[in-house]
């Protein structure tokens, strides 16, 4: 190794496990969302206007950027032996200067300018007329940076992309190849929020509600409205999960999501959305009714418009969270072609919404912690409206209460159950269950997702069970 020759990193893949030109553009969509198509006008006159106009527009915070260590060890090294390190990228010139500025590790940077796009040949004849053919050594990742190494000294291989290392191989020159542990299975389950698929088994509560579970049809039709509903939510799971990169890499559990992190690649992510998309919807419209495709579709929509803009609108958003709950009551009732019920309908908005707010009282009560004033990060809300969440929190759950009680006095139900006034029993569960949830909620030991904590908690699930056991022995 030669170390009176400079060392020259790449940034996107490579010192930095995202790409900057996916996560600003994704950044402008959410911040513009009236101007989405500017970016395609944009690159129209080529891709480094589109990286200028992208970069004048949309901030990054690139102290929260996910950095790949093993590189940054690996420039510390080679300035320890007075090596020059250059920055090279087709990253725009402003993210570029500001990582420089924030890593202190740079002695140079080059990157794209509205003039040129700093990649592959173009970044090649760059080096070459800085520093000379085989007058540095080179760190890439894809198949872009071939050229580069081509007319590099020596090669150094981060991660690299499919086919890189054989062709980067030919040219005979690779020092040292840099691999992150890669676990892609394991990665996509907690991408698409398998997990959160609990959440759609709410499909299959108008079947319990209309005592038509051992129905094989109207079954066979909730399972396949359970997958398709499941896959619907986790491409907006995913698609969520790239407009919010910067926000969930300032929240202490979120910066491990698989995208916010760098483990999956933001372009893969871009493919799974309408792979996953056109999964749901294309068999949706062959095997299903089609007022099912229009509660997926109303589903879709919505959670988009939440992703976009109403998560960040003070009331707005809970309300959203707890119709897209209700929706989900909806797909069961159209998938299996039942009647939904008011009482159904009103139990499930007041129940839900209080859940909704137990979200927003978890993440508010963490920054009043931290001693913050500030509104939260992508929120709407600010530490001192805690108290005003708890009140119209535990009064949503209670009139959920009440709404059951009154379930229990209608002509139908009385004519649905042999024995209608058990059911009282279930209103003190129920009342022990949302007291409990808002007392744990105030204590600090809820968890992110409420539904998630009912599901796993043994209390809860043991409250769900008598519930359960009440109704039956009412029938």
């Amino acid at each position: 190794m030669n170390t009176k020759i400079p060392l020259v990193v790449d940034l996107d893949g490579t010192l930095i496990r995202t790409d900057l030109l996916y996560q600003s553009l994704f950044l402008f969509i959410r911040q513009f969302p009236l101007q989405s198509l500017s970016p395609c006008i944009w690159l129209f006159r080529g891709k480094s206007h589109l990286k200028t106009e992208l970069a004048k527009r949309v901030s990054i915070d690139v102290s929260v950027l996910p950095y790949n260590l093993a590189v940054i060890a690996l420039i510390e090294t080679e300035r320890a032996k007075n090596r020059q390190i250059i920055l090279a990228t087709a990253s725009h010139k402003i993210y570029a200067d500001q990582i420089a500025d924030h890593l202190n590790l740079f002695d140079r940077v080059f990157a794209t300018a509205d003039r040129y796009n700093l990649s592959s040949h173009t970044k090649r004849d760059c080096l070459v007329a800085e520093f000379g053919e085989g007058g540095f050594d080179y760190a890439g990742n894809s198949h872009a940076d071939i050229p580069v190494w081509a007319s590099a000294a020596k090669a150094y291989l981060v991660n690299p992309e499919k086919g890189v290392e054989q062709r980067a191989a030919q040219n005979g020159t690779i020092e040292r190849i840099i691999k992150s542990p890669h676990r892609p299975f394991g990665l996509w389950i907690k991408a698409l929020r398998a997990h959160q698929w609990m959440k759609n088994m709410l499909i299959f509560v108008p079947l319990l509600a209309a005592h038509a579970l051992l129905n094989t049809t109207i079954l066979f039709n909730a399972l396949m409205a359970f997958v398709l509903f499941s896959l619907c939510a986790s491409s907006v799971y995913v698609l969520n999960d790239i407009m919010d990169l910067e926000d969930d890499r300032h929240h202490k559990t979120k910066r491990s999501r698989p995208f916010a992190s760098g483990e999956l690649s933001i372009k893969t992510g871009i493919i799974a959305v309408p792979l996953l998309l056109l999964t749901a919807f294309g068999s949706s419209l062959l095997i299903m009714p089609w007022r099912f495709t229009l509660i997926l579709g109303t589903y879709f929509i919505a959670t988009f418009a939440y992703s976009i803009v109403l998560k960040r609108v003070t009331a707005a958003d809970i309300i959203t969270l707890s119709l897209l709950y209700t929706i989900r009551i909806l797909a069961g009732v159209f998938a299996c072609d039942l009647i939904p019920t008011f009482w159904m309908l009103a139990f499930s908005m007041f129940i839900f919404l209080s859940l909704a707010l137990v979200k927003r009282y978890s993440e508010l009560r963490e920054a009043r912690l931290n001693n913050s004033q500030e509104k939260t990060k992508g929120r709407g809300y600010y530490p001192a409206d805690l108290e005003m969440i708890s009140s119209l929190g535990a009064a949503s759950g209670y009139l959920s209460v009440m709404v059951l009680a009154l379930y229990i006095q209608d002509q139908s139900t009385i004519a649905m159950y042999h024995h209608s006034q058990i059911i009282w029993a279930a209103c003190p569960v129920l009342l022990f269950w949302i007291t409990r949830l808002w007392l744990l909620t105030n204590r600090g030991e809820m968890h992110d997702d409420p539904v998630i904590y009912a599901v796993t908690d043994k209390i809860s699930l043991l409250s769900g069970l008598v519930f359960g056991i009440i109704f039956w022995l009412a029938l």
